[in-house]
């Protein structure tokens, strides 16, 4: 009795069956998670340090004779002198900051030579001397992009120096004269140039050159019958290090960009 029965329900499995698989499907996969890439925030104030050693040289030297005139120094030499400098500025967008800075410039010796008459002969002097100053000046920068980290930059500042004179020693045929040296407040202006390198997302370490132009004014005061003296300004170039740390925190061009996602994706985690 059961053999006519089995091969029909095998044929009315066999039948049911499409129609079982096409109504099975498996659970839809959640979408996937949109992603967003948050930009570090732009802007903001930083400190900053800088030490560095410069090297002077004085455009022209000269100083009143016992007559009506004046007469120059035949030799000048002023040796290098370190310095040391800090300054708060403002990063505005990733290509353009700009800062205030003070900086001061420990003594530089002077060395010069001077000819003349004494008492009706030819003579000649040797003369001693340095300088130190402080320089303040308000600067721009334009960075030039962001490359693994360095930027490159290029910068232009105005202000004033005030320029410090010691007293002047002038030695002729075994006698010292000494002449008191001027302070006075002097017009100065500087290009910059250099790199800075991300330490991290806060702190950058700054390599540049700085180039100061001061503007002439009186070096030493009247004595033994001659000056007062002037010099007229000098040219004094920098090689500078320091760092800028950026008060926020971060620092748009060193900071990675964060990646942040939706709650979607935490519920295809919880999902899953």
């Amino acid at each position: 009795m059961l053999k006519p029965i089995l091969p029909a329900l095998a044929i009315v499995t066999l039948a049911l069956s499409p129609a079982v698989s096409a109504d099975y499907s498996p659970p839809a996969a959640p979408p996937a998670p949109e992603v967003h890439l948050q930009e570090p925030a732009v802007g903001g104030w930083y400190l900053r340090g800088d030490i560095g050693h410069r090297w002077s040289s004085l455009r022209s030297t000269e100083y009143i004779t016992y007559g009506p005139g004046t007469s120059s120094f035949d030799t000048t030499v002023l040796k290098g002198g370190w310095g040391a400098g800090a300054g708060v500025g403002y990063q505005i967008n990733d290509y353009l900051r700009t800062d205030l800075t003070i900086d001061y410039w420990g003594k530089s010796k002077f060395s010069g030579t001077t000819s003349g008459t004494c008492n009706g002969l030819p003579c000649s002097s040797t003369d001693e001397s340095a300088y130190r100053a402080w320089l303040l000046l308000a600067n721009a920068y334009v960075d030039l992009g962001t490359y693994r980290g360095v930027t490159p930059y290029v910068g232009a500042g105005i202000g004033g120096a005030h320029l410090q004179w010691d007293d002047l020693r002038n030695t002729i045929n075994g006698v010292t004269w000494v002449h008191e040296g001027s302070k006075n407040w002097r017009f100065a202006w500087a290009l910059m140039a250099g790199a800075s390198y991300c330490l991290n997302d806060a702190v950058e370490l700054d390599f540049g050159y700085r180039f100061s132009k001061i503007a002439g004014g009186r070096m030493f005061e009247f004595g033994s019958g001659v000056g007062p003296g002037f010099d007229g300004g000098m040219h004094v170039h920098e090689a500078r290090a320091g760092l800028r740390w950026h008060l926020g925190g971060t620092n748009s061009r060193c900071a990675p960009r964060a990646v942040t996602y939706p709650d979607a994706l935490s519920q295809a985690l919880i999902y899953k």
